[in-house]
This record gives C-alpha cells, structure tokens and sequence, in this order.
C-alpha cells in the first residue's frame, strides 16, 4: 500500500486503520484464522505457526472494523469467524482455558516459555473480548454466536483461583501451583479476567479476589502528580501504556467507576503522563517531542522491552499514541501525522507501521506483532464510533461481571 501525503486528518486515521487491519486480513493463519505472534524477528520460534490467543481476540475486533467499514465484505469475515471457531473448539484447552500459545495448524499449545503449557486466563479472557464481540456483530449468524457462547461458558475461571483467595495468571490442572506462580494483582492489563470471570454464569470468580487481592498491591493506588498529571492507578509513571489500552479495547471505561478509580480518567491520565515524560525528554531522546511519543512494550534494538517512563531507551512504539485516540486525540494526532507524513518512508508499509523505531540508534524494527497492530484499529474506530465499545461492553456477561464487581457507569444504568 503505497503512503499518501496531504491527507485531511480523519482519512489519514481511516487510511492508517485500513493499513493496519491487513496484518488479520492478509496474514492470519491459513488453517486455524488465529492471529500469528509476529511477523518477523528472532526469538527462538516458528513464527508461521506461532499463534497467539491473546492477538486472535484483538485481531477479531479489528476485523470487525472491517467489516463495518467495507473494506472486506461481510461475509468474508463472518466465514473467518466461524472457521477460527471451529478450530477453536478441538484446540488444546486446561479447563476450558487457553494457553498462551497455539499451533495455527494442529491447534496443540505451544510452550510459551519453559513450563508454561498450561491455561493463561488473561490471554483467554483477551480472546473471549474478541469472541464476545463478533457473536453480538454477526446478529445473522445465531448458530455462531451459540458456539461462542459455549466457549466463554466452558472457561473455569475458578479453576485459577487460589487457596489463598490469589487468581493465578498460569496453571497446568495434571501439576501443583509452581513456586513462581504469578497471581494476577495490578494495577495492569488483566482487570478483564475479573469482569469476564465475575460475569461466567458457569464458572465464575467471586467479587473478593478483586477487592482483596488485585486492588491491593502497593502499585495499585497511586494519586501522585506526574509531570503535572494525576495518575489514579498504576505504578509511578505509569509504566507501558498496553496496561491502561488493553483492558478498554472492548470495555468501554467512559464513566466508567467503581470504589478505586474513575476508569475514564485512568486512560487518559495515563497517556497523558507518558506523554510528558516524552515532552521532558530527560535522557535527551533524539526525536521526542508533541509529534512524537509513546513508549509501551514492543521489540526494541535489545530485543523486546517494556518501555515506559523508568524503561526508556528512545524506542518509540506506534501503537501507543495510536491506541490512545479515544483518551487523548488532540495529542495523538500529531504523532500519526509525523509518523506517517515525515517518517513513513522508513516505517510504514503493506500492514501500516512497523512495531517500533529508534531515531537515536537509526534502528526500525522489521517486525509487526498482533497485540501491538490490533490496539491501533480498534482505538481509531473507538475514537471515531464507539463501535467496539458497544458491541464488547453491551454483552450481558460483561455487564454482569461489571455490576458484581462494584461498578457504575452510564450504559449499565440503561441496560
């Protein structure tokens, strides 16, 4: 797809969405549908089998978008969605819930690092949003959305649940809980495990892991001033911006509270921090500035890091200004423009921008990874529609999950 200049800013959006998409269009899995990890790069796998759970959630709601937007037919993408499903179905599952990786031709899991084989309940509950969300769009298709429904339900999201009162991120149901075992605390990417666990009506979590184990870690609070932002959650800096996108791609956090933080505000806050810090550059970043910041995790000259304010190495990673259009538009624009117009010679291509860049060390990644390409079209279309927000956040599993866990918001009180 050859780069245009001169565009008007809501055909670049379109245009850059449009881009993006085509890494789920043109590049998943021939076999299963599911979304590969990556596109190039390596670490250690066989990246045309590599499949991720977490990205093929993601990557159905960027093909949602386009669908709505007519750049495949519908029907195009409704045949992917029932394909995906059907592979889903005889696909390794540890009580109901998916691993972190698949292979896009067996559908056996793929050890995503040594011992983990098992279930990994964010990465599920991430493919679950996407799952969820394409059962309510394809409305003509209710055998579809009837298997759908049958993969949420046979999620145990209790099987995760410690003796300790601790949901565990990671768990084989043949082996004890290893002596690393990560329970899922935040503030960070996996709050939709709480509300799609809280909203099972087969295998639900109970409310008290939310309030007495997530909500109570040391970095879970915050209220700190941040380059002259009020950060409600998260860690100082906010660290990567993936952990305030990630759970708002399909959850709608527009007035959207509960006892700890308005959700809405934790978005936007948290962008804007990571924007200041750009903006104050003080490691003296080449390249930093309103047009153009960001840091979340992404490849990096060094390998993969998580880049945030207190992890910065001059990587700058598209997908963050670009998933926080529904938060901080008039800030993002700016840095889609510079990237597209002044940079896009050495960063864009046939599926939008690469995964990151480095102006300091003259470094551009060769990769694309699902679970950065997919944020950048579902934040345009939320910023320019709502759609995915209204598909995601009207499910009833969602907005039970929401109620039972203590939250308020406008489209619960209509509901």
């Amino acid at each position: 797809m050859a780069r245009l200049t001169g565009l008007d800013d809501a055909a670049l959006r379109d245009r850059v969405a449009q881009a993006t998409a085509l890494y789920f269009l043109d590049w998943s899995h021939p076999v299963s549908g599911m979304a590969r990890e990556r596109s190039a790069g390596a670490f250690g796998y066989d990246m045309e089998q590599t499949c991720c759970t977490g990205g093929t959630g993601f990557g159905l709601l960027a093909q949602i978008v386009a669908a709505e937007r007519g750049w495949r037919p519908r029907r195009e993408i409704l045949d992917r969605v029932e394909r995906l499903v059907g592979f889903l179905e005889g696909a390794d599952r540890f009580d109901g819930v998916f691993p972190h990786f698949l292979h896009g031709t067996t559908g056996r899991v793929l050890p995503f690092m040594a011992g983990d084989d098992g279930g990994d309940l964010v990465e599920t509950a991430f493919l679950m949003l996407g799952l969820l969300g394409a059962g309510a769009y394809f409305r003509e298709a209710p055998e579809l959305a009837a298997r759908i429904q049958a993969l949420y339900d046979a999620v145990n999201w209790a099987a995760h649940l410690r003796e300790d009162g601790a949901v565990m991120w990671h768990r084989h149901p043949d082996r004890p809980w290893p002596a690393n075992a990560l329970p899922i605390r935040g503030w960070n990417e996996a709050m939709p495990v709480f509300v799609l666990g809280a909203g099972s009506a087969t295998h639900p979590i109970p409310a008290r892991p939310y309030h007495d184990s997530w909500a109570q870690t040391p970095t879970f609070l915050n209220g700190r001033d941040f380059g002259g932002v009020t950060l409600p959650l998260g860690p100082d800096w906010g660290g990567p911006l993936f952990l305030s996108q990630y759970p708002f791609l399909g959850i709608d956090p527009r007035g959207l509270r509960d006892a700890y933080a308005d959700y809405g505000q934790q978005a936007r806050a948290h962008a804007l921090v990571n924007r200041a810090h750009c903006l104050a550059n003080p490691r003296g970043w080449v390249g930093y500035g309103e047009t153009l910041w960001g840091l979340t995790a992404s490849d990096d000259p060094s390998g993969y890091v998580a880049h945030s304010p207190v992890e910065d190495t001059g990587t700058i990673t598209p997908t963050a200004a670009l998933a926080s259009f529904p938060f901080v538009p008039d800030e993002a624009m700016p840095v889609l423009r510079h990237m597209h117009d002044d940079w896009g010679g050495r960063i864009w291509g046939e599926a939008g921008f690469v995964d990151a860049f480095c102006p300091a060390r003259d470094w551009v990644a060769e990769s694309r990874l699902a679970i950065d390409q997919a944020p950048i079209v579902i934040g345009l279309e939320n910023h320019r529609s709502g759609l995915i927000w209204r598909l995601v956040s009207g499910r009833a599993e969602v907005q039970r999950g929401l109620r039972a866990l203590g939250f308020s918001a406008p489209y619960l009180a209509m509901a």
